[in-house]
Parts: C-alpha cells; sequence; structure tokens
C-alpha cells in the first residue's frame, strides 16, 4: 500500500547515497547514538495484488547491500521496520551488508507504528489519492483537514505517535554507538517532514531509501534531513 509517489523511469544507482552521508556526518558529529526513519528500497509496481504485497526488487536488494557498506562501521545498527516484507527485507540486507564489512548489528523486528496504522480506511483512502495531483498532494490536503474524517486519523496526532516510538529509542541504553534503522513507507516520510517543519509537502521528492535522522545534541531532541534541514522536538 502506499508508495504511491513518483516512479523513476529507470532505476538509479543514488538511492541512499544522501542517507549514507547523513548517517556518517552525525556520527561525526561525536553523536553516539541515532535514530534513522527511512523510506524502503526499490520495489515492484504490479498492480494487480494488493500493494503491501509488492516486494523488493533485484536492483533494490543490491541497493540495500550498498548502503549497508557505507555505514560507519563503529556503529551498532539494530533493525525495525513496518510489517511488509519488503520493509523488513530492506532492513535485514542492510544491516547484514553493514556487518558483512565489518560493523556490528542485530536482528530486525516488525513494528507497527512503522507501517500504515494512520489510515483507518485504505479504500476510501485509495479513491481520495486517485483524485489527487501525486501522493505529496494527499498528505497536504490531510494536514490541511479536507480529507473525510473517517479515512485517516489527525495528521499531527500521526506524527506526535510516530516521534513517540522513535525518541523512545533514544534513551534504552546500548553499549558505544549505536544506530537504530526504522525503516518506513513514502508517506510517512512525508507527513514526517512536514509535520515536524524541515521541508515543505511539496518539496523535494521522497525517494527510495531516503530518510530523517533522530539525535541528541546539547541536551535537545534534534531531527535532520539530507536535503539540510533540521529542528528540535518538543513533545
Amino acid at each position: 500500500m502506499l508508495d504511491d509517489g513518483v516512479k523513476p523511469e529507470h532505476m538509479s544507482d543514488h538511492f541512499g547515497r544522501e542517507t549514507a552521508r547523513l548517517v556518517n556526518e552525525v556520527f561525526d558529529e561525536g553523536v553516539e547514538r541515532a535514530v534513522l526513519l527511512m523510506r524502503h528500497s526499490a520495489r515492484t509496481f504490479d498492480r494487480s495484488i494488493h500493494d503491501l504485497l509488492n516486494k523488493l526488487t533485484d536492483h533494490g536488494r543490491s541497493l540495500c547491500e550498498v548502503l549497508g557498506q557505507r555505514l560507519p562501521k563503529d556503529v551498532h545498527i539494530r533493525g525495525y521496520a513496518s510489517p511488509p516484507d519488503r520493509c523488513m527485507e530492506t532492513a535485514e540486507i542492510t544491516i547484514n551488508s553493514h556487518v558483512d564489512a565489518g560493523g556490528r548489528g542485530g536482528r530486525t523486528r516488525p513494528v507497527e507504528a512503522l507501517g500504515v496504522f494512520y489510515v483507518l480506511d485504505q479504500q476510501k483512502m485509495w479513491k481520495g489519492l486517485s483524485t489527487m495531483d501525486g501522493l505529496a498532494d494527499y498528505v497536504g490536503a490531510w494536514f490541511e483537514g479536507s480529507l473525510p474524517d473517517d479515512a485517516m486519523i489527525p495528521a499531527q496526532l500521526a506524527v506526535e505517535l510516530i516521534m513517540r516510538v522513535l525518541t523512545s529509542k533514544l534513551v534504552f541504553p546500548l553499549e558505544g554507538k549505536s544506530l537504530d534503522l526504522c525503516v518506513t513507507h513514502d508517506m510517512t516520510i512525508y507527513t514526517m517532514r512536514h509535520g515536524l517543519g524541515l521541508e515543505p509537502v511539496d518539496g523535494p521528492d521522497v525517494e527510495f531509501l531516503d530518510g530523517l535522522i533522530l539525535f541528541e545534541r546539547g541536551g535537545e531532541q534534534i531531527v535532520r534531513s539530507h536535503h539540510g534541514a533540521e529542528i528540535a522536538w518538543r513533545a
């Protein structure tokens, strides 16, 4: 389901490059613990099946391997993901590649808050999306309150609930540098970057493996995008 944003006309090897740069940048600044909220890798778009059943392509799996190789090797990575296979596999392959390249990593488990819990009625959501100019337009209408009340939970509530899950991971004790990799869908990334005030909903497209990183600095919880914007989060 979801992930109905821009589909690349041809597959590209740049997916994940800026996310890897973002993670390295944050740990190079002296951060010991961070949480990365990231869209899954390149996947199929088979309209004959339920969208959540679409899996990663071979190219998508290769992109995960490259991303894992590029992550800092002194960081222990744990995986969490939206339950669909493409999200779980994105986290698992990325972490396995990180470990194979000399890093440390743990298992991946499904977390419902990284899924599409904010959709109350999938059929109504899809019907509304079909009348919009893409996913970003739909998310904008959601924040404006112009969608049916029984289609989606309030947009800002979705932001707060997702942040509740992400921020709780910052205080979970782990020895040494660590990163929690949380794999989700593009609608969640659009929602978070707009709801947090990082970027306008009609800003850069959310591509495969794009993400936002959460960390602590000077007693504040900071969320940063690889596009350069960052905010201090206050619940």
